[in-house]
């Protein structure tokens, strides 16, 4: 029998933030952990898999590596303008 370990799981709007803690067997994947900590019954417009996610604030590439004891996995929200564009729309206001 796999050994447990636990990990979080943060997803946050605006109005709304959650950390959920779970319990899953050694070897279980980012996504699978995201899945089963139930952050979709909290957030249940949250399309976790196409949902970008990182681990402590590094973005992930493959969410299919395995999670270790006191990860925190964060599920990215998408972007809804470009940084680059956002920082050239606020120069653009403060030098008016």
């Amino acid at each position: 029998m796999a050994e447990q370990i636990t990990v979080e799981v943060a997803y946050a709007l605006p109005e709304k933030q959650r950390i959920l803690l779970v319990t899953v067997p050694e070897g279980t994947s980012i996504l699978e952990a995201a899945k089963l900590s139930g952050i979709t019954r909290e957030f249940p417009d949250l399309d976790v898999e196409s949902a970008k996610m990182g681990i402590f604030g590094k973005a992930v590439r493959n969410l299919g590596d395995a999670v270790n004891d006191g990860d925190r996995i964060e599920i990215y929200r998408p972007l809804i303008i470009d940084p680059k564009q956002a920082r050239a729309n606020r120069a653009a206001k403060t030098k008016d």
